[in-house]
């Protein structure tokens, strides 16, 4: 009998059985195999540090992000002390659970289809990929890490069934060497509804590779035409098209990470991807560390309640980033006037640090009360209209 069974092997689920092997528990973790999640692949300096990243897998270090309006208006935002690295998750996922495995983890290659109990305890059922018999692992606890669609989430959860989300597409192309319109050395984010409607577009580095894709949650829209002509903006319609995936991304924490027995979730599964930035490696990743906590804290207690842990201690540290980029999500992103209005405040000089600043550290910066004091004026001026859009 396993400790725990994690069902996911993306960056939530490798690093919750990385993290309990080290602690002395017994896992194992069951991976699709062959799945590349649709990323754009930022990763903060914080998450490089806090999980331990080497620098063969960031592909690219980024030094300016470049913002563009409905109108093409462009703003460039130096990334000071520091950058933002982006990583490629066709390696970047297969390193965290090569790594896991490593640790002590058993890896399983196989697709979940269903958690049974009884009085020897609770059986975690799969499809063995490579002979695709049916088999169970059987354990004391299971993590879902298997997605903003988690089947976990859905079958144990209360609520796991209602997650809302948006669907984000994307292509990773050969990218161009330095152009007018490309910069190996920039993350270009395009806040246009003709690209998306109520997200945004992007164009990503990834070294010798970039992704190009766009995010939304309406029924309708074109994802792939949108992105053809993104391409097309971009200057980079003619480059080969190495790969397109596309995936749900949820848009908040569920209310519910447990199912007061034997099930806790983490990553996706749990809704762990900021609002506004649709980052969502460094809140998996979180997601993952904080359940495999929990799992431990209910392993050594016996206490079902300590898998609430990983809801609290995930909430308490970022849940006033989620507050304050779902208030800026449902401010500017309505429309394109809305968005016309976004762009104009990134030219301010203090809302470009204290972005970036929040960025890199993962937490609200509070040291500047009198630039918080002139963002918040001119937030209000663009919110009520008292200014023209295009005011900076």
């Amino acid at each position: 009998m396993f400790d725990v069974v994690v069902v996911g092997g993306g960056p939530s689920g490798a690093t919750a059985a990385a993290d309990l092997v080290r602690s002395g528990h017994t896992v194992a973790f069951i991976d699709r195999d062959g799945r590349i999640k649709p990323c754009g692949g930022a990763v903060p300096p914080r998450l490089i540090a806090d999980f331990n990243i080497p620098d063969s897998q960031i592909v690219a270090r980024i030094r300016t992000a470049r913002m563009i309006s409905p109108t093409q208006r462009q703003v460039d935002i130096p990334i000071e002390n520091g950058y933002v690295g982006m990583v490629d998750r066709e390696h970047f996922d297969e390193f965290l659970r090569i790594r896991a495995e490593a640790a002590g983890a058993e890896r399983i290659t196989g697709t979940f289809t269903k958690i049974t109990r009884d009085d020897a305890g609770t059986h975690v059922h799969y499809r063995h990929k490579a002979s695709g018999e049916d088999r169970v692992a059987r354990c004391k606890l299971v993590i879902g890490a298997d997605g903003a669609r988690s089947n976990v989430a859905k079958a144990e959860v209360p609520g796991g069934d209602k997650i809302p989300y948006v669907i984000a597409y994307h292509e990773i192309i050969e990218a161009p060497a330095k152009t007018e319109h490309y910069d190996p050395m920039r993350c270009d984010v395009i806040y246009d509804g003709a690209i998306s409607p109520d997200f945004y577009g992007w164009v990503f580095p990834h070294g010798a590779q970039a992704s190009v894709g766009m995010g939304t949650g309406l029924d309708g829209v074109d994802l792939k035409k949108a992105t053809a002509d993104l391409r097309v903006a971009s200057g980079l319609e003619n480059c080969k098209t190495i790969r397109r995936e596309g995936a749900p991304i949820p848009l908040r924490p569920m209310d519910r990470w447990d199912n007061g027995r034997d099930v806790v979730l983490a990553g996706d599964a749990a809704g762990v991807v900021a609002p506004s930035s649709g980052e969502g490696i460094y809140y998996a990743m979180v997601g993952g560390r904080v359940a495999a906590t929990a799992a431990a804290a209910c392993l050594t207690t016996g206490r079902v309640s300590d898998l609430k842990l990983a809801r609290k201690l995930f909430m308490r540290e970022h849940k006033q980033v989620f507050r304050v980029l779902g208030a800026m999500q449902n401010a500017y992103y309505r429309s394109d006037a809305r968005r016309e209005r976004f762009v104009s405040l990134c030219h301010d000089v203090d809302v470009q640090r204290l972005t970036f600043e929040a960025y890199m550290n993962k937490k609200l910066v509070k040291a500047r009360p009198l630039a918080h004091l002139k963002i918040g004026v001119k937030n209000l001026a663009h919110l009520t209209g008292l200014v023209a859009q295009t005011r900076v």
